[in-house]
């Protein structure tokens, strides 16, 4: 088993085509087959399943394309590490921002990182924190902010920033961010909530809890953004962090208010894995992205948060 062969069978899994997969590589058709075959061979299993609309990964093949880019990622951060420009940092570094922190976050870091340190390759992903978590225990992820989350064995956990969850309603509901809107009032609504499993939705729910309120949810989803979207349509009212909606309340786009009685916080964290040394790339986007935060929060960009 040798890079060329995993490079085979990773390109080819990602697009269905032994002949696209060869002008990829530059190679001729018969290496990338005989590549795959030899894989095949050595593992004593087949890779794909030869269909008629392509190359698709066998249950194996699929194990083996997840294992193989992996191992390709850290050969490739381990040639950018090995073979530095003299005084830079430079490697390849793949961090995790909230989804509902991108706006705020993602421009600002990666324009600081060109600036000060051409030389890292920044690699950033999105999602929800329970998705974000899985990657980072998984290794698809060098460093990632999470929340409502301690250190655990495997990860450390710095905290950073603690923020009020909002009411978030249409522009004709009118609710400011200098009247406080009480959990009931909110529940008295129709609401698009996160969908059940959710970090955010637990974090809900147990304030509806106490605050003995019962739900009348309409729609549930997973993206924040179509939450968004739904609340303005008139579907209902929702409950997001204020990060999220901050740019949306500053154009006029939605309203909304700090949740109150009870009042319902979410402590976001920077996490990384405990096992292993940190290269100084990793440690640099994690020193930024921090100074990011704190500037946010000192300039009143990120709403009722506290660092």
């Amino acid at each position: 088993m040798d890079v060329k062969q995993l490079k085979a069978l990773v390109t080819v899994a990602e697009v269905g085509s032994v002949t696209r997969a060869a002008e990829l590589l530059h190679l001729v058709q018969p290496a990338v087959t005989r590549q795959i075959r030899t894989l095949e061979q050595e593992l004593g299993v087949p890779l794909f399943e030869r269909t008629r609309q392509g190359m698709r990964p066998t249950e194996a093949g699929t194990i083996m394309v997840e294992r193989a880019r992996r191992a390709l990622n850290e050969l490739e951060r381990a040639r950018a590490e090995v073979q530095p420009t003299p005084g830079a940092v430079t490697g390849i570094v793949t961090a995790g921002l909230l989804e509902s922190t991108t706006d705020l976050l993602a421009e600002p870091l990666v324009s600081a990182l060109a600036q000060e340190h051409p030389g890292i390759e920044l690699r950033l992903m999105t999602g929800y924190s329970g998705h974000l978590q899985r990657w980072l225990d998984d290794g698809d992820l060098d460093l990632t902010l999470l929340y409502n989350l301690d250190s655990t064995p495997s990860l450390n956990a710095r905290p950073l920033v603690r923020e009020h969850l909002w009411v978030v309603a249409p522009p004709s509901a009118g609710l400011r961010a200098a009247q406080p809107v009480s959990f009931v009032e909110a529940a008295a609504h129709p609401l698009v909530m996160p969908a059940s499993g959710h970090a955010l939705r637990a974090l809900i729910d147990a304030a509806a809890a106490r605050a003995r309120a019962a739900l009348e949810v309409v729609v549930q989803t997973n993206s924040m953004r179509v939450q968004k979207q739904l609340v303005l349509a008139g579907h209902g009212w929702t409950i997001l962090p204020g990060v999220g909606i901050a740019e949306d309340v500053a154009n006029g786009t939605l309203s909304a208010a700090p949740l109150c009685e009870p009042d319902v916080w979410r402590s976001i964290v920077l996490a990384t894995p405990r096992s292993g040394r940190t290269p100084p790339a990793v440690e640099v986007v994690a020193r930024e992205l921090v100074r990011q935060i704190d500037a946010a929060v000192s300039q009143g960009r990120w709403p009722s948060a506290q660092a």
